[in-house]
């Protein structure tokens, strides 16, 4: 399938995947898909300069209590929508990566991310997971929050219940393998949900998280247009996709290299979520 072909069926997916709805919870809201999110204010003539970012401390402390409170002691909610952004204090802004890990890219992404003190998610694909369960441990060792992302990244809405649950179920053992615990986030491939995905994440364990920003970075659109489509984006509370597999993702790797150093001089604190137990 031409690589214009797959842009439209993505985007045909993701128009008639759930849009929008309240998340009922404290500290992650969803964003309705047609919304933009507002960018931050460009610089005004005679103001002064954008602040930098805190120590680095601050830069890795997670947003622990942020996450969307249980319903119940050890019970995760059924969602009908999923959480498409998250808040915290300030200037935040949450980075994460599908498809992978690829032993090509994800190495030089997790060197880009301990260079600047910057933790992020990564949404791995069992199979993948597998074969490189070394780079679930380092992402481990160095704090970043690994998501289940399916184990053959199959369209959901395709399958029957049983298989929807093998994919998700093979996925967690293997993370839980190598990274050291089960996940607490999922997120469909391709952006598609449906009732059967919540009410099995709900199950294992996992919130569905979406994202705010596509950097589209699976098109291969040019290192540019990715910086520029994060930059862009960039506003409290926005959750950025790209990818770290499925593909050449040298320009990730390079883009990812230019913008967050970016993010950081503008204030922005780039972490990841942590869930509320309630």
């Amino acid at each position: 399938m031409h690589k214009d072909q797959l842009l439209t069926r993505r985007r045909a997916l993701l128009a008639g995947a759930v849009a929008a709805g309240t998340a009922g919870t404290a500290g992650v809201l969803t964003r309705g898909a047609g919304e933009r999110p507002a960018r931050p204010a460009g610089p005004v003539a005679g103001a002064p300069a954008r602040p930098a970012l805190a120590p680095s401390a601050y830069r890795l402390q997670p947003l622990t209590g942020y996450g969307p409170p249980r319903a119940a002691p050890g019970r995760t909610p059924v969602r009908r929508t999923p959480l498409l952004r998250v808040s915290g204090r300030g200037r935040t802004m949450v980075l994460t990566f599908d498809d992978g890990p690829d032993p090509r890219y994800t190495p030089d992404i997790l060197d880009t991310l301990a260079r600047y003190e910057v933790r992020a998610m990564f949404f791995v694909c069992g199979g993948m997971a597998a074969e490189n369960k070394d780079l679930l441990a380092r992402m481990a060792d160095e704090g970043h929050v690994v998501g289940n992302h399916t184990w053959s990244h199959p369209l959901l809405t395709d399958l029957t219940r049983g298989r929807i649950r093998t994919e998700m179920e093979r996925t967690c053992d293997v993370i839980e393998d190598a990274y050291g615990e089960r996940p607490e986030w999922f997120r469909a491939p391709y952006g598609a949900w449906n009732r059967a995905a919540f009410q099995l994440g709900a199950e294992l364990g996992m919130e569905p998280l979406a994202w705010t920003v596509d950097t589209l970075d699976w098109t291969t659109p040019g290192t540019r247009t990715i910086v520029d489509r994060v930059e862009e984006g960039a506003a409290p509370g926005v959750v950025v996709l790209s990818h770290d597999a499925g593909g050449d993702r040298s320009q990730s790797v390079q883009a990812l290299r230019s913008y967050l150093p970016q993010l950081l001089d503008s204030g922005y604190h780039v972490t990841v979520p942590r869930r509320q137990y309630v």
